[in-house]
């Protein structure tokens, strides 16, 4: 069996820019669109190399904010011919359109009780589906954030998939009952987990993000996956990932490693096939795969790489 490969897209209207006080086209500009890389570019990325992503939409800004900017970027995403699926930050329950200084008391769904993040839960579902997309099937806590209680509410509300566990994040604000290590899908509170990847960068784990591994090493961990054949990869990136902190020029890094692995999953299609979590593909559930282990030089190559992403690229433009 080959296996599936999970690209999925955290997409959201950016917490930052509230605060900072933007005016909504902006907000969305910079948190959908930045610097002509955003979910539009993925989107056309994406379609000439034939791949399938999942988008994770948090319409919960819509409560601050209203529905519009959030039914756009929905409207793009699936007449691209990718799905949508929930994503969900409660912390704009807290929010103000008018007073920027206000925050939240509490932010990631780990704060609430079991019966809250039902509520919100139901909450995120109903305005996800009235922004135009179909009933979701798949989540993804804000920064990860999910416990036992959240994945028992998903299984309750009719969802099939979860994948908010990362080890690097365990055990808060990831705060699920699974191994920090735990890569491979599993049934767990009635419903599949499916972890987001991770590799063993020695002194820790680092999970599978497009700013937080180079080219070199998420090459290396599709290969580790090919070769040990492990049951699925779950990659993240973000809407507005491949751009600055501030949005307003792209950060060549990122784009760089978007691209690269882009071409890798293209090329390797028949063992490292994309799918969409409404395909509901079929995933062994008995493995116990292990993360990609250390390499010194693929370290100490990205720090190099990070150090200039970091004081060059993310510089404002």
């Amino acid at each position: 069996m080959p296996t599936q490969v999970f690209l999925t897209i955290d997409t959201e209207l950016m917490w930052r820019h509230h605060v900072a006080g933007l005016d909504l086209a902006e907000m969305a500009a910079r948190s959908f669109e930045p610097a002509g890389v955003g979910v539009g570019w993925q989107l056309e990325r994406l379609a000439a190399h034939g791949l399938k992503a999942c988008f994770f939409v948090d319409p919960m800004p819509a409560l601050v904010h209203g529905l519009v900017p959030i039914a756009a970027v929905v409207r793009a995403i699936r007449a691209a011919g990718q799905e949508v699926q929930l994503h969900l930050h409660p912390n704009w329950t807290g929010a103000s359109a008018t007073d920027r200084a206000k925050m939240p008391a509490r932010f990631d769904l780990v704060d609430y009780a079991a019966d809250e993040q039902r509520a919100l839960l139901r909450q995120a579902r109903a305005l996800l589906i009235e922004a135009g997309a179909p009933a979701p099937i798949a989540f993804r806590g804000g920064s990860y954030a999910a416990n036992d209680a959240t994945l028992a509410a998903l299984a309750e509300a009719g969802f099939a998939y979860d994948s908010s566990h990362n080890g690097s994040e365990h055990p808060w604000p990831s705060a699920i009952g699974l191994s920090p290590r735990r890569i491979a899908p599993v049934l767990h509170q009635g419903l599949i987990e499916v972890p987001v990847t991770l590799i063993d960068a020695g002194t820790q784990l680092r999970h599978f993000q497009i700013c937080a591994l180079s080219a070199r090493e998420m090459r290396a961990a599709l290969d580790h996956a090919v070769a040990q054949r492990h049951a699925a990869v779950t990659i993240v990136s973000h809407g507005f990932e491949l751009a600055n902190r501030a949005g307003t020029r792209p950060n060549a890094v990122h784009v760089r490693r978007f691209e690269a692995l882009c071409g890798v999953l293209a090329a390797r299609r028949d063992v490292l096939p994309t799918a969409h979590f409404a395909d509901r593909p079929a995933l062994a559930l008995d493995q116990d795969d292990v993360p990609l282990a250390p390499s010194t030089l693929r370290t100490r190559l990205r720090q190099a790489e990070q150090l200039w992403s970091n004081l060059v690229e993310e510089r404002a433009g």
